[in-house]
């Protein structure tokens, strides 16, 4: 093997590996190791070429130009110092380490003793030593010119309060589309296809939230099971885009070609990604890239330095308060941002970015850097503001500019939905956008997203199809998953031809639907509920790469085809009413009311709510009395199982126009006449929209 190559000293930045037009600068960041080797392979991925090391060492960067280096060459890196578990340092030169800015990864992960620095079934575990090269099971990097004609590209740019948010996964959007060529199922270029941007434009989506893109591995564990990380929050490269959505042939110009057919068609791209922790998990895990390249600078270590300090329950914390380590991921936040025109971010476990061990600080440097980063001001953010660690619960503690997933509206809706009582308080403050929690710091509405689904629980035909979790499909005996669902099986455990049944079913996801999306603040739909996508009570599909995760192109029901146009009409309904997505904070309490904008909660009897009233727990009925300077809202609740009538006092209006009803299924954006004027019949189970205009 050859040991040395034309090589000059080049530059510490930019860090990766960057084609300049001429040729391609090294520079990796290691404060602690001792000598860095860049190694390259040939067009297979399988045989190493030549191994040198980087001539220069500047600012804890190593560095290194190579002028007869270009784009598509696969390279790697092996990092020499000490192993000494004992003091935080993992190196080992004999594993090939992946480049944390590596913008293409080529190849899968195959899994053998051999992808760990310490030798497997030691009875020193991690401890031992081994010696065995992992160049033959890694994927490699790849040197990339990231260069790409965007032409007449524009970014939506739709505001936060006409958002409407749909969480999809890559491949379970289109691995079961037959009129897609087999190579292009499952991949960016499928769900580019103009068939399936259809399908979200006529839906009325504005905002596509992709599942992780950024490279993860299958965990070991379910490889040897037979399943894989169908979710993918197992994040290895956070620059390059996962390969298995990438079709043959092709590269990073894939997803920037889907970013920019979204954009045309009005969609914006939001991407879910994970700082959070890496795929090389606890002391016990793999030696992948960050591990071998500075262990002690890329996680947090724990009080004895062996092991880490974890709030993910992944096996580590990514270490945001290392200068390096937050210079990464403000990088690979921007390079997505500004080289693949995304829109925005949702943050995996987004308490642990804001964390100094066990203290959450909504001044965390994470959030300090984001605040002032001229790129990330125009992006939208979406905290999951939770993790597992102690006070990781922090659902409104966001700094202002964040939105965040709002768990306790999802709970909310469903449990007042299925019956439970004393309920009612809650969803009152979740219609008017959550502002007990959110109404600080100049924080609006729309910093709630709401949701009554999401890939982490039952879908919306689950919800209402199931009372317990049945998660025996992956392996771990029905352990996995939330008990405490809030699910109602309207009678029956799953699948049922029982028409009574089934049409209860469709009340309760109607009115869960339309609660969602009558609600002050962001809403998000969940991939496939429009259609009816069950997992068979499965709320952990996390392992699932089948059907049972995949989006039905066809062979739907007709009550499930009746239902996703119901939800395109729910949606243009919300699009077309300023006054279910208001900028500000609307309040029943007049001294903060303004004079033309305020709330008036109201009993089936017409009479104003009382403290006595919301005290009730068995009060499951309401009204919500929206008035805007030209028009008024009604919107009437019934949790009960049976009819209720409503009365609309003469004083409020004398017409009233009937935009949804739930119990009926109605859903008109243009609305249909009332048949009395004064009352109004709500049935069982049911909500009513009723609208008035001067």
């Amino acid at each position: 093997m050859k040991t040395d190559s034309r090589v000059l000293s080049g530059m510490p930045y930019p860090l990766g590996a960057h084609w300049d037009g001429s040729g391609v600068n090294f520079a990796l960041f290691s404060a602690n190791a001792t000598r860095v080797e860049l190694c390259l392979f040939d067009r297979s991925g399988r045989r190493e070429l030549e191994r040198i090391a980087l001539p220069e060492y500047t600012d804890e960067v190593w560095h290194g130009y190579f002028p007869d280096v270009r784009p598509g060459q696969f390279y790697g890196y092996r990092v020499h110092g000490p192993y000494e578990p004992q003091a935080g340092h993992r190196f080992n030169p004999n594993k090939l380490l992946l480049d944390p800015y590596a913008l293409q990864l080529n190849g899968d992960m195959r899994w053998h003793d051999s992808a760990f620095g310490y030798r497997v079934g030691s009875n020193r575990e991690d401890l031992s030593f081994d010696r065995r090269d992992s160049a033959f099971v890694m994927p490699k990097c790849v040197v990339v010119d990231p260069a790409v004609t965007w032409g007449a590209d524009r970014q939506p740019c739709t505001g936060w309060a006409q958002t409407v948010i749909y969480e999809a996964h890559v491949k379970g959007m289109t691995a079961l589309d037959e009129r897609l060529p087999p190579q292009l199922r499952g991949t960016f270029a499928g769900l580019a296809d103009p068939r399936v941007v259809d399908h979200l434009v006529k839906l009325g989506i504005t905002a596509v939230e992709l599942m992780p893109i950024q490279s993860f591995f299958d965990d070991r564990h379910l490889i040897q099971r037979g399943l894989t990380n169908y979710w993918g929050y197992n994040t290895i490269g956070f620059f390059a885009p996962a390969a298995r959505y990438i079709s043959p042939g092709s590269g990073i110009h894939e997803f920037k070609l889907l970013v920019r057919r979204l954009h045309e068609a009005g969609i914006e791209v939001i991407m879910d990604v994970v700082y959070n922790h890496t795929a090389e998990g606890n002391h016990m895990g793999p030696t992948l890239s960050f591990r071998g390249i500075d262990n002690a600078s890329y996680y947090v270590l724990g009080d004895d330095p062996r092991y880490y300090f974890d709030t993910t329950g992944c096996g580590n914390n990514v270490n945001l308060r290392h200068p390096r380590v937050l210079q990464m991921v403000m990088d690979s936040l921007r390079y997505w941002a500004d080289d693949c025109h995304v829109d925005g971010f949702r943050f995996d476990l987004a308490s642990t970015l804001g964390r100094d061990r066990s203290t959450f600080d909504h001044h965390a440097v994470f959030f300090e850097a984001v605040r002032q980063d001229p790129v990330l001001q125009r992006v939208k953010l979406i905290a999951e503001p939770w993790d597992t660690g102690p006070d990781g619960y922090q659902v409104g503690n966001f700094p202002p500019g964040w939105a965040e997933w709002n768990d306790s509206y999802r709970d909310t809706n469903r449990a007042y939905w299925k019956g439970d009582e004393g309920r009612l308080p809650d969803l009152a403050s979740k219609l008017l956008g959550s502002s007990d929690r959110f109404d600080k710091r100049g924080r609006r509405p729309w910093a709630t997203v709401n949701f009554v689904t999401a890939h982490d629980g039952f879908t919306l035909a689950d919800v209402v199809g199931f009372n317990d979790k049945h998660n025996e499909a992956n392996g771990e005996e029905n352990r996995d998953g939330h008990s405490n669902n809030l699910s109602w099986n309207c009678g029956v455990e799953g699948p049922t031809e029982d028409a009574g049944v089934l049409d209860l079913r469709d009340r309760m996801r109607r009115s869960l639907a339309a609660t969602l999306l009558v609600s002050q603040g962001t809403p998000m739909i969940l991939m496939g509920d429009e259609i009816g996508r069950s997992q068979s009570g499965n709320n952990n599909s996390y392992c699932q790469d089948n059907d049972m995760n995949w989006f039905r192109w066809s062979g739907i029901a007709d009550r499930d085809g009746a239902f996703k146009e119901y939800m395109a009409a729910l949606i243009r309904i919300r699009r077309s009413r300023p006054l279910l997505r208001q900028p500000y904070y609307l309040h029943a309490d007049a001294a903060r009311a303004t004079d033309l904008l305020h709330v008036k909660w109201l009993r089936p009897d017409g009479e104003e709510m009382t403290t006595a009233d919301w005290q009730q727990p068995d009060t499951r009925c309401v009204g919500m009395l929206l008035r805007g300077s030209k028009e008024q809202m009604m919107v009437l609740l019934n949790a009960h199982h049976q009819d209720v009538q409503f009365r609309l006092a003469e004083s409020l209006a004398a017409n009233w126009t009937v935009l949804i009803d739930t119990g009926l299924g109605i859903a008109s954006e243009r609305g249909v006449e009332s048949a009395q004027q004064d009352t109004y019949l709500l049935g069982a189970r049911s909500l009513g929209l009723l609208e008035s205009r001067s």
